[in-house]
């Protein structure tokens, strides 16, 4: 009952941090302007992220446009995309494999070494997951930090780390623990010795003597 607490709990932490993968790839604030310098302008937000970006005014309304040319954008954001895509697409394998590993599903019932193989194995899909996720994540922050410490980059152009970011790294750690749940939640095995014969009783003497 234990290991099958684990692995349900190691799932559903697992499940949510794919979810927050999805959302975090999907916003545009993976960097937000920063408002640091002497020139303040506060008629508008500009936000930038992975397919667009946004821009909002003071009267709550926002305008974004997707990113024309997938040629003219920088490689670290094409690797960036394409690490965020690829931890979708292991998240959603992950859910599959899984979901038939989990011991209250009625499928593969019968072999229940290949059923907790599936969950380790579903386990270790999303620690990659969550892995492709973190470093993708981590990357663009870096850059961003990089790019504002620099004394070159003018001060009306310097980004900060947008609410995407935070999110992809509260979803990225999600993975990687529920992964790590479910992986450990496989149960040792118990060293089995066959089992001890009984030795056939005697027959108990009636107390009788036959002549």
């Amino acid at each position: 009952m234990a290991s099958g607490g684990l692995q349900l709990l190691g799932f559903v932490m697992a499940f949510l941090g794919w979810i927050g993968i999805i959302i975090s790839t999907a916003m545009p604030q993976w960097k937000m302007a920063s408002y640091a310098g002497d020139n303040i302008v506060t008629a508008q937000a500009l936000y930038e992220g992975l397919w667009m970006s946004c821009a909002m005014q003071s009267t709550g309304q926002i305008q974004c446009k997707v990113y024309d040319s997938l040629l003219k954008l920088e490689s670290s954001l094409q690797a960036t995309r394409a690490l965020m895509v690829a931890s979708i697409l292991l998240g959603l394998v992950g859910v599959f494999v899984a979901v038939t590993g989990m011991k209250c599903m009625k499928c593969m019932e019968d072999d229940q070494v290949k059923k907790m193989r599936m969950a380790v194995l579903g386990g270790v899909i999303f620690i990659i997951s969550g892995l492709a996720a973190l470093v993708a994540t981590s990357w663009y922050g870096n850059r961003v930090a990089r790019a504002f410490y620099d004394p070159f980059t003018p001060v009306n152009t310097r980004f900060e780390f947008g609410s995407a970011l935070f999110i992809g790294w509260a979803a990225s750690s999600l993975a990687l623990l529920g992964g790590s749940f479910l992986c450990c939640s496989c149960p040792r095995r118990e060293t089995s010795y066959p089992p001890t014969r009984g030795y056939p009783k005697n027959a108990s003497s009636t107390g009788k003597d036959y002549v």
